[in-house]
Order: structure tokens, then sequence, then C-alpha cells
């Protein structure tokens, strides 16, 4: 979204036997819900998300005005339902309420296998479900951000803005360019830059209430037309909406993105899928307030893992304070670690180790679940 202005923390890349201390995301404020969403979580923080399915990211994401607007999480999507105020409509929009799949500003989503390079991405399913309202000035917007390094924070180079639906007197950045044919739709497409990174808008003539794609049809399409090239990077894929007047109402009732390989294979299963291609150790060290983590991941599949991902949930009342031999990012208890270029295979049967340092209050407990680039994985007992 443009011009999303938020603090961030910037993970770092550790390297071998040399741990160093993990910046966290400044502080947000009170209540803030950064947790992983089992009953409905309201959310009312200018930049609160939790996690929903342990896979994918709901975020307020209020940018761009400074009236209250809450998102009240379900386990499948979000409906907005405080939008106060409003802004010019000749101008950006308040907001982006959203979930995506992917790193948006350091906050990773569980697990995701994202970012990755355009070239070895054979297909990128989505389905997406939307609720929409009359009352307000909008758009539902699906992007797509790409970038030429494996970017995790901050603005990327291209935005793809795919508008399911437009209300009231507004338009995408930049000009139309005439039409195309994507995912066998007719679209209005327009091009421009915000000031911040260049834009390619698919517009619909007609609202689009739901549907499920490959969002690699898009992506051809832009680099087609020179606004990317095939050794870039996708970073995020994201759903929601882009308000500029009122807005409560409006729903992502549901949402799913995968990513798959050039190869026709697939790196990632459904959370409650098969499990036993991966075995994850879990060796903690505890003293009081504070503890070390040795985890040990092992490929149990037939075919090595090229760039690996390991997502899990910290225990109410943990958070990592540096690690060793992985990156790690983190927004509240979820973390996920990626390896650092020299680890990124795991042979069959073979196995990558990683550690982190932590602080904890009250109880101490180990993480119970795990996955391995969105594949559920076993714990060694």
């Amino acid at each position: 979204m443009r011009h999303r202005l938020r603090a961030f923390a910037t993970a770092l890349l550790l390297t071998l036997g040399a741990p160093a201390t993990l910046l966290s995301a400044a502080p947000a404020a009170q209540g803030d819900a950064r947790t992983a969403a089992q009953a409905d979580v309201e959310i009312c923080e200018q930049y609160g998300s939790t996690t929903i399915q342990d896979r994918y990211v709901v975020q307020n994401n209020r940018w761009g005005t400074s009236a209250t607007q809450c998102v009240n999480v379900t386990g499948t999507g979000f409906t907005l339902t405080r939008a106060d105020g409003s802004v010019p409509t000749n101008g950006a929009p308040k907001s982006y309420p959203s979930v995506f799949n992917g790193c948006h500003y350091t906050n990773c989503s569980p697990g995701t296998r994202l970012p990755k390079q355009i070239a070895t991405i054979g297909s990128a399913p989505t389905s997406i479900s939307y609720g929409y309202v009359d009352n307000a000035v909008y758009n539902a917007s699906f992007d797509i951000w790409l970038d030429p390094q494996p970017k995790t924070d901050g603005v990327n180079r291209t935005e793809i803005m795919i508008w399911f639906n437009r209300v009231g007197p507004i338009q995408p950045i930049g000009s139309r360019n005439g039409s195309a044919t994507v995912g066998g739709r007719t679209w209005e497409v327009w091009t421009g830059n915000n000031g911040g990174n260049d834009v390619i808008s698919f517009v619909a003539p007609t609202a689009i209430p739901s549907w499920s794609f490959d969002v690699m049809d898009f992506v051809d399409q832009t680099v087609s037309r020179g606004m990317a090239a095939p050794n870039w990077y996708m970073t995020s894929i994201q759903a929601g909406f882009e308000p500029w007047q009122g807005g409560a109402g409006l729903s992502v009732n549901s949402f799913s993105s995968t990513i798959s390989d050039d190869d026709g294979g697939s790196g990632e299963e459904p959370p409650g899928g098969p499990t036993g291609s991966c075995q994850v150790g879990y060796a903690a060290n505890v003293w009081p307030g504070g503890f070390t983590a040795e985890v040990t991941v092992k490929n149990a599949g037939t075919a090595p893992v090229d760039g690996w991902n390991l997502g899990f949930t910290l225990p109410a009342g943990q958070s990592v304070t540096s690690a060793w031999n992985a990156s790690l990012t983190s927004s509240g208890g979820a973390v996920t670690a990626r390896d650092i270029g020299f680890n990124s295979r795991i042979q069959a049967g073979g196995t990558q180790s990683f550690g982190f340092q932590g602080t904890y209050t009250g109880t101490f407990a180990e993480p119970d679940r795990f996955t391995l680039n969105g594949a559920a994985c076993t714990t060694a007992p």
C-alpha cells in the first residue's frame, strides 16, 4: 500500500557462531493483539496485527489518518467494525486493513515461503472472498509486492494492485494504459508511481465478490511490461481494503495463498495436513527469567529442501533477544526462523540446527507446534 508508514525492526542476519542481538519491533500500544487468533480478536491499535490459521497475518494498518479504526479478526478473515473519518478522494486512502502471506515491514507470516525468486515459482494459487458495503468510498484491493532483493522490510520496488471493487470517485495511481485479459477476465490497466514505488493496477469493470486464481498470471503480465524481472522476488501477497470515507462492515470472509515450485511441487501443506516430512527437536536450557533453545530441523522426506522457513509460536510471556545460525523475525509470540544462505539446504534425511536466547515471565514452556515451509512437523520425543 502507498506510503505505509510504520515503525519496524530490522531482523539481523546472523552468521555461524556469531550471535547478535535481535532488534525487536517498536513497542505496540497497550493491548496490542499480536497473538495467534483462536476466538475473535478486536484490533484497534494503529499497526496492531494477529495471526490466523497458523499461517497468515491480519493487520489493522491505519497509516493515513488519526481517526479510530478497528477490525474484528475471525479464524478465516476479518471485518472492519469501525472506520471513523474521511480523507480527500484525490489523495491517498486512510488505511489498508488486510491479511497477508509473506513479509510486511519485518512482520512475516508464520512458515511463509516468501520472499521467493519469481523464476523459481511455478504457481501461486490463491482464493479470496470479500464482503462489501455501499455507504462508503473504498476499493477492495489484492496486492502483490515485488522487489529486486529478497526484502522483508520497507517498501518494495513494484506493487501490483488488483481492484476487485471500486466504490466512489477514486482511481488508481497514474494513468490508464488500455485493457488486458488476465486470469480469463478483462481488466482496466493503470500504471504510475506514487513517489515511493511503481504501481500497476488491474481494475475490474464490475465488482468481484470472490475468486480463485493464480497470482503468477498477474506477475507474468507485470514482467512482460518491464515493471519487474524473473530474477526479482515476490515478497508478499495481501488482500484487504483501501477506504477513503467510512468503511465499517467491509470484510475479508476467507483468504488462502500457496507458493509452488517451478517443478510443479509444493513446499507447503495446510495446517492439519500430512505430517512426517519434517521433525523438530527443541532443547531448552532455562534459568530464572531467561533461556536458550537449540533447535534441530530434520528433513524426513525423500527430496532435499532448498531454502527453509521454520514457523512456531512462543508461549505467552516469552520473547527472543538474540539468535545464531538463522535469521529470526518475531511478531508477538509468532516466530519465523530462516536459513542464512550457507545452511539453506537440508538433504533428505539430513538436519540443520540453529539457536536463540530469550526471556520469559511466569512458568516456562516449550512451543508445541512447528511448520517447515508451511508443512506441519512432528516433534522429536
